[in-house]
């Protein structure tokens, strides 16, 4: 299936600590909506990409070793670069209490792993307000 670009192409950020999702999510991204996807394999590599590069989301593992998700959403959030920027986490921790604590953080929304390669883009794009649901 061909891409069908957005009339406004998208810059997104993936940060994960796992190149198969990194991957496979950058591929959905760039093959259906024809987005530039970034990446970055650590939250400290997020946290610099995201100021340099200035995407027009982020998409955040939750889990990682070192600076954690989380800790990366607070940071981003408190960046007088980078605050302005949506944020959407990645998890497979998706119980009651995993949504109630990651909803608590300043972030548009939360998508569950394993996510759907087809609709990846569309639920990112729902989250930040870039379309109607």
């Amino acid at each position: 299936m061909p891409p069908s670009p957005d009339a406004t192409p998208r810059r997104i950020l993936i940060v994960d600590d796992s190149s198969l999702i990194r991957e496979a999510a950058k591929l959905a991204l760039a093959t259906i909506r024809g987005w530039e996807v970034l990446t970055a394999s650590s939250g400290e590599e997020g946290l610099a990409r995201a100021s340099a590069d200035q995407p027009d989301a982020v998409l955040l593992d939750v889990v990682m070793p070192g600076l954690d998700g989380v800790a990366v959403a607070q940071r981003l959030a408190a960046g007088a670069d980078t605050r302005a920027i949506p944020v959407v986490m990645l998890t497979a921790a998706d119980g009651a209490e995993d949504r109630q604590r990651l909803g608590e953080l300043p972030v548009a929304g939360i998508i569950g792993k394993p996510f759907a390669l087809d609709s990846l883009a569309t639920q990112l794009a729902v989250l930040v307000g870039w379309e109607q649901p």
